[in-house]
């Protein structure tokens, strides 16, 4: 989740519409800007007994913040608490139960993209031999309760966490015990934003069964492969899901302000606070009629805060971001990008990928993300025929838009193996749980704590 900018200077108040759909217009860049930003987030756990950290305890949370200094890191506070840590590779952050994330700087080409996820986590462990915490690439904690879960001193945490048990019954899992790799990337006008979008939309089962990675809850199988994926199907249906007027004519910048609008506020920050609005109308804010801040207008900051609240499998800010994956070890993080990059960054790519899905309907798309959650690459395609079948023409559309880039490393190699990995998924017809449940029917005997042996 997102670290707000936390300066209140230059932040003029809404006064018009233009204003709330300036910043998806602002994210408008010529082809050779376009940048690739990823983020992932690792389980935090203490090497003795397997806990998560608190925040306050000696080598917990802050204190593997505040050791990131050693790296060039500089630390962000919130009401006097270190809450994350910028530097040139990003930032690093909080998630609700101290899971660590690091949501990466906007690089050129994939090569630049590994080695930076391969920087942060060559730091985290060298932080976490000293401070004896391990680091996990999970889609969620396999073993931990809800309540065995510390929770960290962000305010509109807090809002959340009061929130969500109102809209739904598996939000403060989502919020708890969830991680997940994502990535941001950027279109060149309103036209090309629409395509994507749709596009990542339509193929974020794919992705979701692909990284399918957390099929465990509280130490035995759930019966799911991507139970993170399922968990977003019952946190609040006024902010997630596949939306359908994304496929309708007429989907642009415009449809989406609409969108946001409708999306029920969470929080306003104001003098360093986190005030509750969970609930409350964002148009009614426009209109000066909040009733936590009655005769206030909001500020740019505040739609831009706004615009962070809705988790839908693909989300518009200045960017799009692509949400559907499962947390996973380091060839995975490097893995997502490539598939992205590769369906959407060239346009042979993206209009191969589309004419693959373009004419799949709504109940049809809905069917595929319900299916995903619990057969990944088994579920049933429109038409007939699986999600594997569907796979292997994706694969090979992402890997023809990576070639065609042309970015090479210092040897010479394109950005294609980095596809590698989803290679052998799909090859196999095994997705990263299923391979988890046979070591745990296997080898594990039932143990479910054997998995700290695959930790970073």
């Amino acid at each position: 989740m997102s670290t707000r900018n936390t300066s209140e200077s230059d932040d003029p108040v809404i006064e018009t519409r233009d204003q709330l759909i300036a910043p998806m217009q602002a994210g408008e860049k010529r082809k050779e800007d376009w940048r690739i930003g990823t983020e992932h987030e690792k389980l935090v756990y203490r090497t003795t007994d397997h806990a998560a950290p608190s925040y306050d305890e000696e080598g917990g949370i802050r204190d593997i913040l505040l050791a990131m200094r050693q790296f060039g890191w500089e630390p962000v506070e919130e009401a006097g608490k270190v809450i994350a840590m910028r530097g040139s590779d990003g930032t690093i952050s909080l998630e609700p139960a101290g899971q660590l994330e690091l949501s990466g700087a906007p690089l050129e080409n994939l090569h630049e993209t590994c080695a930076e996820t391969g920087r942060h986590l060559a730091q985290v462990k060298e932080i976490g031999r000293k401070l004896g915490v391990g680091f996990l690439g999970l889609g969620m904690w396999p073993d931990k309760t809800r309540d065995e879960l510390p929770m960290m001193p962000k305010g509109r945490y807090e809002i959340m966490k009061r929130h969500m048990p109102r809209v739904g019954t598996l939000g403060l899992d989502m919020m708890l015990r969830t991680c997940t790799i994502q990535v941001n990337l950027d279109y060149s006008s309103e036209a090309d934003m629409a395509k994507k979008f749709r596009t990542g939309l339509a193929l974020q089962p794919l992705a979701t069964a692909l990284f399918a990675n957390s099929p465990f809850t509280e130490g035995k199988p759930n019966g799911f492969l991507s139970y993170r994926s399922h968990i977003w199907s019952d946190t609040d249906p006024h902010r997630t899901g596949m939306l359908p007027f994304v496929f309708e004519d007429g989907f642009g910048y415009e449809r989406w302000t609409d969108y946001m609008l409708d999306v029920p506020m969470y929080f306003v920050y104001r003098d360093g606070k986190y005030i509750d609005a969970a609930g409350l109308s964002f148009r009614d804010f426009l209109n000066g009629e909040l009733s936590v801040l009655p005769g206030e207008k909001p500020t740019q900051s505040d739609w831009w805060d706004h615009l962070s609240t809705a988790f839908p499998e693909v989300r518009l800010k200045s960017f799009l971001e692509m949400r559907g994956a499962d947390g996973g070890p380091w060839s995975r993080i490097c893995a997502l990008p490539a598939f992205w990059v590769g369906l959407l960054y060239d346009q042979g790519a993206l209009d191969a990928a589309w004419d693959l899905v373009k004419d799949w309907s709504m109940e049809e798309r809905e069917a595929l993300r319900n299916a995903v959650p619990k057969q990944a690459l088994n579920a049933p395609l429109p038409g007939g025929g699986t999600l594997r079948d569907l796979a292997r023409d994706v694969l090979a559309i992402a890997r023809s838009g990576l070639s065609a880039r042309k970015r090479l490393n210092g040897s010479g190699d394109n950005e294609t193996g980095f596809l590698e990995t989803l290679d052998e998924i799909v090859a196999s017809g095994k997705v990263p749980a299923e391979r988890l449940l046979d070591k745990y029917h296997g080898e594990w005997d039932g143990n479910v704590s054997r998995v700290y042996k695959y930790s970073f």
